[in-house]
């Protein structure tokens, strides 16, 4: 990254450049991120090329004020990391679904971030629904966070005899529920060019069949746009529903509670119209 764009990406945050590449710093700009950066899928109902390359991660996020999915949102904060000295590695993982079966290869990017004081993180800000601060990597115990109780445990060995013996790979749980399969090996941003496209073409896809724009709220909670449905949610998990009824309601809820700017509403491109759940990872 150059300067300007380091800027420009910090200025999205609303944060400094921190001094040091500490876990303190880490924190807060996960936070911030989580706040102003929505996690969406409008691209793909836009008819928007998605480009897992550095420069047109950081074009979208932090030159046009969009968001993203996991690939998108993990890439563009791993080379903002990078760029501000932390050691950022790419991982790849298997999302869980509602009957505890494992998703596709490369279904979703997480980060391992190392500081400056050699601590190492586990930082995601593209799972939707997830903690809120980056956690302990090295940790198996539990880990209090605002979006729940994680922990980070040995994996077992799954269907296709993967697993720990395969490679130290590590369930992450939420309030005792496994959401993803990390595998802990490096990889790099085009490896995930196949998870992206399966999950931006394949009629599978969730993301193909709905559109969700979702971000973390100052005081905690959680705001979404299930096509034009409006969810708010409070930190203490009070839920508020309505639906939009024009289209100039729904960009302007685009516009001031995301910061995206469209000239006009996506539409689900094809299948099902059904909203995801607020939000589903990845």
């Amino acid at each position: 990254m150059n300067p300007a764009q380091i800027d420009a990406y910090l200025l999205r945050l609303g944060a400094v450049r921190p001094r040091r590449p500490t876990g303190e710093a880490l924190r807060e700009l996960h936070l911030r991120h989580l706040r102003t950066v929505p996690f969406e899928n409008l691209s793909i109902h836009l008819g928007e090329e998605i480009v897992l390359t550095r420069e047109r991660l950081l074009d979208k996020v932090a030159g046009s004020g969009r968001g993203g999915f996991c690939y998108e949102l993990n890439g563009a904060f791993a080379a903002l990391l990078g760029a501000l000295g932390y050691e950022v590695t790419m991982l790849a993982g298997r999302v869980y679904d509602d009957e505890g079966r494992p998703g596709i290869p490369y279904d979703h990017m997480a980060l391992r971030a190392r500081t400056a004081d050699g601590d190492t993180w586990l930082a995601d800000v593209g799972f939707g629904a997830h903690s809120l601060y980056p956690l302990d990597f090295a940790e198996r115990g539990e880990q209090d966070d605002p979006g729940g109780r994680f922990r980070l445990v040995e994996a077992g060995p799954d269907a296709a005899g993967g697993g720990a013996a395969a490679g130290g790979d590590l369930d992450v749980l939420r309030d005792g529920k496994p959401q993803y399969r990390l595998e802990t090996r490096p990889r790099v941003l085009g490896d995930f060019a196949v998870g992206a496209w399966w999950h931006s073409t394949s009629p599978l896809s969730n993301f193909t069949r709905s559109l969700v724009c979702s971000r973390v709220t100052e005081d905690g909670g959680r705001i979404t746009l299930s096509g034009r449905t409006l969810t708010t949610t409070t930190a203490d998990g009070d839920r508020g529903k309505r639906e939009l009824e024009t289209d100039e309601e729904v960009l302007t809820v685009y516009r001031d509670g995301f910061g995206i700017e469209l000239d006009h509403v996506p539409t689900v491109r094809g299948g099902s119209r059904n909203a995801l759940r607020e939000p589903a990872g990845r």
